[in-house]
């Protein structure tokens, strides 16, 4: 090949290199160009949409992420006694995927287990590491108990038997607990799932709940976790006026009169005919303090165990139940966790008598001194109305016919009152309005009142309410008006807190005493009490009297729709003393299992009883007398004694 040949190929080669290297620089740029833009494009996204990105990144990774459950407040009376408490329960965790991983150690773990744990079974924990071996979250058992679950650390820990065990954790929870099983079970109520059903536990529900806490977090990568940790809040606790010592009281002379009447119950062939296991339908007590509205006691019978609301094994028999449909072993649950006290509506009998002739001693319309001639009965609107007393009691004073129960005075006595009159105080007194105390279920009575026009229309439908029969009142209505026929006129708003605390006991909030009107004065208030008392030292009352102590009160027995089924309401309101009022006891027996209902005692037994027991504990001297009495109307306020003897209270609706 010629040099000249040689010289061009150099240069072709050249000039081919040349634009490779042109090339090779270009693609250089257009590379450099595009990372620059590349790094510019993510520093906007990061700037723009990063936390977007972060959190679509973040879902994408595999959690960890558990609740750790608050702790509901406890429930005190006033004097610091549980009621209810939360105690802590643990869940029994297996970890399939980590005991699969390690085969040496499952049988030995599934030993320990059972071995611990009786309730647990060998199979259906093989058969869970088997169906669902990726798991890391099977619950075996749910509210095994800290002793159990401590038996199960034990070997956890201990170095001969730990390396045995694998794939076992623990979850802590709360389950609520009544130490006192089926105590003041309406009013205290329960709750289900951390929410209140009933009672207390419902109507304070916000109180005592708190909130949940929550452990969460990630695996990084490096299988670091990445964790945050919210704390619970616990509930608040609850402080009642209940006094449990009281309440005790309450329910053992309950309990007691109820076994006698069931004992009754069992020889008589209307009652052996159902199977009845009850000595009445119903039988409640409400224990008041008269100067604040604060609920000592109250106690409706037959109760349940807090601990197992839903067991009816006590009032129905096992052939019983098992006829029963699922909506009436609901209805049945639901009667029985009915508070009679607030929930419940009956006419209110002579219990009401006070109330009549406190209207006309406060208005005027009675002075005190008037006297009334019973004949048996009284002819109203063309009705023949009856007294308890069909023979007649002859001539009566305002006290005397409240001693005697006396129908036809207080029919005579409502002439004078007047419709309008009788309609104005029975709204001052509360009656047709609920209390607003403050638990659940209250009845309204707003439509079982005759209103004034009503009253006035028909003379009979005033004379049938003269001595509480023609409209309805709940317990609750008819003990905190009581109170203030008896304190002096002061209508206190009848209530169950006394404070909330927190979980450090540290006082959250007070409940003061709420008065919500007057009803009468302190004159007639005055003159009422001497009148009761005389009702207790020899009248109808006479029954629930305590030797050496100063006590008033009223009797009542109401007759039940249908009127002549012979199914009564009985009951009886006392306070104690007379001269200085410390406490109220309202008792009502609904349907009490007895051959005579209309004759029935028990209630001023049951009353005699919690007075005998209540008013020493209370502090209250003895004594046989109001000392000084109503100055200005010595012989109204019933400081004579009189020797009158006892007559039955029966009151015999009208002949209609």
């Amino acid at each position: 090949m010629n040099k000249r040949s040689k010289n061009q190929k150099r240069k072709k080669s050249n000039t081919i290199m040349k634009r490779m290297q042109s090339k090779l620089f270009l693609v250089f740029i257009l590379l450099c160009i595009l990372f620059v833009v590349l790094i510019g494009r993510l520093m906007y996204i990061e700037y723009t949409s990063g936390a977007k990105y972060e959190k679509i990144v973040l879902s994408q990774q595999q959690y960890d992420s558990k609740t750790i459950p608050y702790q509901r407040g406890n429930i005190y009376d006033s004097r610091g006694t549980v009621l209810a408490t939360c105690i802590d329960v643990y869940n029994i965790i297996l970890d399939c995927k980590v005991l699969n991983a390690q085969e040496d150690k499952k049988d030995s773990t599934i030993s320990y287990l059972c071995q611990c744990f009786p309730e647990l079974n060998q199979d259906e924990i093989e058969d869970a590491l088997e169906n669902d071996p990726a798991s890391q979250y099977k619950v075996l058992a749910k509210g095994v108990s800290y002793d159990e679950m401590n038996s199960f650390k034990a070997i956890m820990e201990n170095e001969d038997t730990a390396d045995e065990v694998a794939g076992v954790w623990f979850e802590k929870e709360y389950e609520r607990k009544y130490p006192y099983g089926n105590f003041a079970s309406q009013l205290i109520g329960f709750s289900s799932a951390s929410s209140g059903v009933i009672g207390i536990e419902t109507q304070y529900d916000d109180v005592l709940s708190g909130t949940n806490g929550r452990s969460y977090g990630y695996y990084n990568s490096d299988k670091d976790v990445e964790q945050k940790l919210v704390e619970p809040v616990n509930g608040n606790n609850v402080v009642t006026t209940i006094d449990a010592n009281i309440q005790s009281i309450v329910e053992e002379a309950v309990l007691n009169a109820n076994n006698e009447m069931l004992a009754e119950a069992t020889t008589l062939e209307k009652y052996q005919e159902f199977g009845v296991t009850t000595g009445s339908d119903n039988t409640s007590v409400i224990v008041m303090n008269p100067n604040n509205g604060e609920i000592l006691a109250m106690a409706t019978y037959p109760g349940f165990d807090l601990n197992n609301p839903k067991d009816l094994s006590l009032l129905y028999t096992p052939e019983q139940l098992e006829k029963m449909s699922d909506e009436e072993e609901m209805n049945a649950l639901n009667n029985l966790w009915q508070n009679y006290a607030t929930s419940k509506t009956f006419e209110p009998g002579s219990t009401f008598k006070p109330f009549t002739v406190a209207m006309g001693l406060d208005t005027g319309k009675l002075n005190g001194d008037e006297t009334y001639v019973c004949d048996g009965s009284e002819v109203v609107s063309g009705h023949e109305i009856h007294c308890v007393n069909t023979s007649g009691h002859g001539t009566e004073t305002i006290e005397k016919a409240l001693m005697d129960s006396c129908n036809d005075a207080l029919m005579q006595m409502s002439y004078a009152i007047g419709g309008d009159t009788f309609a104005e105080y029975q709204s001052i007194f509360g009656f047709g309005q609920k209390t607003g105390i403050d638990l659940p279920g209250e009845a309204s009575t707003a439509t079982l009142i005759y209103d004034k026009d009503q009253l006035n229309k028909t003379a009979s439908n005033l004379a049938t309410n003269s001595f509480g029969q023609g409209f309805n009142v709940t317990m609750i209505q008819l003990a905190s008006s009581f109170c203030s026929l008896v304190n002096g006129g002061d209508l206190y708003q009848p209530h169950v807190l006394k404070q909330i605390t927190d979980d450090s006991g540290n006082v959250v909030k007070t409940i003061e005493p709420v008065v919500l009107k007057e009803t009468i004065s302190q004159k007639t208030s005055d003159i009422l009490r001497g009148y009761l008392k005389s009702v207790v030292d020899a009248g109808t009352g006479k029954k629930a009297s305590v030797e050496g102590y100063s006590i008033g009160g009223k009797t009542g027995t109401a007759e039940k729709l249908p009127r002549g089924s012979g199914e009564y309401v009985v009951s009886i309101i006392t306070f104690a003393p007379v001269e200085d009022p410390q406490v109220v006891v309202f008792v009502a027996i609904d349907n009490p299992h007895v051959e005579d209902q209309s004759h029935c005692s028990q209630a001023s037994y049951i009353t005699k009883n919690i007075m005998s027991q209540l008013l020493p504990y209370l502090g209250i001297e003895q004594t046989n007398f109001i000392e000084e009495g109503n100055a200005e109307y010595p012989e109204e306020a019933g400081l004579v004694q009189q020797e009158t003897p006892a007559a039955e209270d029966t009151n015999v609706p009208a002949d209609t």
